[in-house]
């Protein structure tokens, strides 16, 4: 492994693909056309010998500082040398003919000796390309792939790798693009790499002008917000959970999951954070690509789709990758597509009541694909199913999936009646009141106050955080109190939030993980709904520290060792700083919805009250 931390990566983007750049300048990680092809640089899993891309100063490791510039997702990273102070500026231009990647070394002071190896490595480490000499650079091809570098200064092949040594003296410029096409198609010309910065700069300085986030924390929700945006797939809408796969949730452990996929509660919780934000273009995307997506029959709806729409992507082993710190195995694909998850049903009835809410729809397409998916939810509430976590041992009654279900009766009948949409709304009242009393006889530990993860068990579950974020009852009351303080006794470690504890919980998997950082943020929306608002500005100044030096967060944090874990940068963790930071400005509760929450045990609405805001 090449010593690197998860939390040294930044990531850049086209809206189709991402790069992770590491901290000593070397590209770890690049997937070519689009986030879920095979990758060319995948150094982040293995060796430097699985591909990589590093440019640095002679003799240096670490940068000496970096940052996005302004509002974008362009990359400065600087050295301070004893030679003189040198900038690598990264990005990648919005898609256009071919997917590209530009490197700009530029002198700032002094004269810095400079060192380029790349090392090109298609199908995830495992083809080494022909290589050729091209007027500009060079040509790499193997099966259909085609990269070709163009560069400013000389490149030399060494030991089946492409090297370089130069200076850059103040006001030098020197210019590296990466190109890649299809091996059968002709090489487009390159970009023009200072007209594509200015190009790209424009871009996203006018994306990030159309947000509404102010306040202190500002920034924080900005850069989460583009990073949003940079998970997302353009071409369809459709947005990853993560741009990469395998990174552990414990180190040296199993538990090493392909995130490079669309799960629909994660789209979600990402279509809430972005229009609390403003970005009503994104989330139009997003509902038009959940339309497509789960059309067709109810039954078959799945957790998770390919950026395209596409339902079957096998999980497989790639063994000749050691993984991130010896974390075997490293996998592509995703079993977990193949498990029933009932709460998915409700998630997608939620984010679709959200979307005709806030951005309207068009009523009857959505709405009979909306019909159909809760008369499912009708004859399907009652079974056991693997949990919003993806367990793979037996199925439980996980009591945020009867939720859930009790959400999509919930918001059908709140459509219904707002939009004047036709459908059985008493019969709907009568599911929704049924799920209602079971939660409450069978999901409720009355001796603990607390809820608990699943019908006759006595653990606990982060998921409960969202009961009063879903208006299942207001955040004050005594049953959402009291899970709220068996969470943080019990289900904690050095203050942050586990999803569950795996030795406790059959989840069907050895070891264990880290805390899981959306959880914490559940966490602060629930303490803020219950009131106790200093006690959740506390918490998210403490997760705000987690981020990394370039403001992103990945799926967990090792409290122990002090590192993140898991995939990065992860849509959940900023999705969930976003609207965690909008509740904080807001000062109060908030549901998912702009609706009356629910807070008589018999299933009616209730008065209004003053603390429940519009859905953020």
């Amino acid at each position: 492994m090449n010593g690197s931390r998860i939390e040294d990566h930044a990531i850049i983007g086209d809206l189709h693909t991402a790069a992770l750049v590491a901290a000593d300048g070397s590209i770890d990680w690049l997937c070519l056309p689009r986030f879920d092809s095979p990758a060319c640089f995948a150094a982040l899993l293995d060796e430097e010998s699985a591909g990589r891309w590093i440019v640095t100063p002679a003799g240096s490791s670490r940068c000496t500082r970096r940052s996005y510039r302004g509002d974008t997702l362009i990359l400065d990273t600087e050295w301070e040398t004893s030679d003189g102070h040198v900038r690598v500026t990264d990005f990648m231009p919005l898609r256009g003919e071919s997917a590209e990647l530009v490197r700009i070394v530029e002198g700032l002071s002094g004269s810095v000796p400079m060192q380029l190896e790349l090392v090109l490595r298609f199908d995830y480490g495992h083809v080494v390309p022909w290589v050729t000499r091209t007027d500009r650079g060079i040509l790499a091809v193997a099966g259909p792939d085609s990269v070709q570098i163009t560069s400013d200064i000389p490149l030399t092949g060494r030991d089946m790798r492409t090297a370089a040594e130069f200076t850059v003296s103040a006001g030098d410029r020197v210019r590296f693009s990466l190109t890649w096409t299809p091996s059968h198609l002709p090489r487009p010309q390159p970009a023009d790499p200072d007209a594509a910065l200015a190009a790209t700069e424009g871009y996203w300085r006018t994306w990030s002008a159309q947000s509404t986030a102010s306040g202190p924390n500002r920034d924080a929700i900005q850069r989460s917000l583009i990073t949003l945006k940079a998970l997302t797939y353009a071409p369809t809408g459709g947005i990853v959970a993560a741009a990469t796969t395998s990174l552990p949730e414990q180190l040296g452990g199993p538990r090493n999951w392909d995130y490079r996929f669309c799960w629909l509660r994660d789209a979600t919780f990402t279509l809430q954070a972005l229009l609390t934000a403003g970005y009503t273009d994104e989330a139009r995307s997003w509902r038009d690509w959940l339309l497509r997506a789960v059309a067709g029959d109810p039954a078959e709806l799945q957790i998770m789709y390919g950026l395209d729409g596409r339902r079957r992507f096998p999980e497989e082993r790639l063994d000749w990758l050691t993984g991130f710190a010896d974390s075997a195995p490293v996998r592509i694909g995703n079993a977990a597509a193949d498990q029933f998850q009932l709460d998915v049903w409700g998630e997608v009835l939620g984010g679709l009541a959200l979307a005709r809410t806030s951005i309207g729809a068009d009523e009857k397409d959505a709405w009979d694909l909306q019909c159909a998916l809760l008369e499912h939810v009708a004859g399907t509430w009652r079974d056991p199913d693997n949990g919003l976590w993806e367990m793979r041992g037996p199925r439980q009654h996980f009591t945020y999936s009867k939720v859930m279900s009790w959400v999509a009766a919930d918001r059908m009948i709140h459509g219904a009646r707002r939009f004047d949409l036709p459908g059985p709304v008493r019969q709907w009242e009568q599911m929704r009141a049924e799920i209602r009393r079971d939660i409450l006889e069978h999901g409720f530990d009355r001796s603990r106050n607390t809820f608990v993860q699943a019908y006759g068990s006595n653990e606990l579950d982060a998921s409960l955080l969202l009961i009063p974020r879903v208006g299942f009852l207001p955040g004050d009351d005594p049953r959402v109190v009291g899970t709220i303080d068996a969470i943080r006794k019990d289900l904690t470690e050095d203050g942050l939030v586990l999803r569950y504890r795996p030795e406790q919980s059959d989840d069907g998997l050895p070891g264990t993980e880290g805390v899981f950082i959306a959880c914490s943020f559940w966490l602060v929306d629930a303490l803020n709904g219950a009131g106790r608002s200093a006690e959740a500005a506390k918490l998210f100044g403490r997760l705000l520290e987690l981020r990394n030096d370039v403001g992103l967060l990945s799926e967990e944090w090792d409290p122990h060792s002090h590192r993140q874990l898991g995939n990065t940068p992860q849509a959940y963790s900023h999705t969930a700083l976003v609207r965690s930071a909008f509740h904080l400005l807001a000062g109060g509760a908030s549901t998912t919805e702009d609706r009356i929450p629910i807070n008589r045990d018999d299933g009616r609405v209730g008065q209004a009250d003053p603390r429940h805001r519009r859905g953020m």
